[in-house]
C-alpha cells in the first residue's frame, strides 16, 4: 500500500499558479540544456523511502485545502552547495485534482496514510470549474 506525503505550497495561490510555476521552470531548464525534471528540495529525508515510492504522491496544501497531488517518481538525497543534506522529492509534472480538504498550517512535509488523502476529484467537473469557482464552492461546502 503506498504512503503518501503531504506539504504546504508556500507562495501558491491556485493550483492553476502551481502549475504555471513547474513549467516555467521546466522551460528553464529545457533552455539551460538541464534535465527536464520537476522536483522539490526539502531539508528532511524521508525514512519510508519504499513506501512512499510504491505509489505514493505529493499532496500540495494551497490556500488552507489540500487541492492538488502530484505522483512521486523517486526521492533522492543530494548535498547541498553548503555540505548539507537535503532531499530532492522527484514529480510527475502531471497535477490530479483532488476533494478539497482543509488542513492547519504546518511545517515541513509529512506522511499521510491513504486513509487520510482526499479523493480525487472528478477530472471533468474539476476541469469544468475556474479556481475562484472551485475555491468558493469548497468554502461552502458544495464540493
Amino acid at each position: 500500500m503506498p504512503l503518501h506525503m503531504i506539504k504546504l505550497c508556500v507562495g501558491a495561490e491556485s493550483v492553476e499558479d502551481l502549475q504555471s510555476w513547474v513549467a516555467h521552470r521546466l522551460g528553464e531548464a529545457a533552455r539551460e540544456g538541464r534535465v527536464r525534471e520537476q522536483f522539490h528540495q526539502t531539508r528532511m529525508i524521508p525514512k519510508r523511502v519504499d513506501e512512499v515510492l510504491d505509489g505514493g504522491s505529493l499532496y500540495w496544501v494551497i490556500k488552507g485545502r489540500v487541492q492538488v497531488r502530484q505522483p512521486i517518481l523517486a526521492l533522492r538525497p543530494i548535498v547541498d552547495g553548503e555540505g548539507i543534506k537535503r532531499c530532492h522529492i522527484v514529480l510527475e509534472p502531471r497535477f490530479v485534482l483532488t476533494d478539497p480538504q482543509p488542513r492547519r498550517p504546518f511545517q515541513g512535509w509529512r506522511y499521510l496514510v491513504p486513509e487520510e488523502a482526499p479523493a480525487d476529484l472528478d477530472s471533468e467537473l474539476g476541469a469544468a470549474l475556474p479556481a475562484d469557482l472551485r475555491n468558493e464552492l469548497a468554502e461552502l461546502g458544495l464540493l
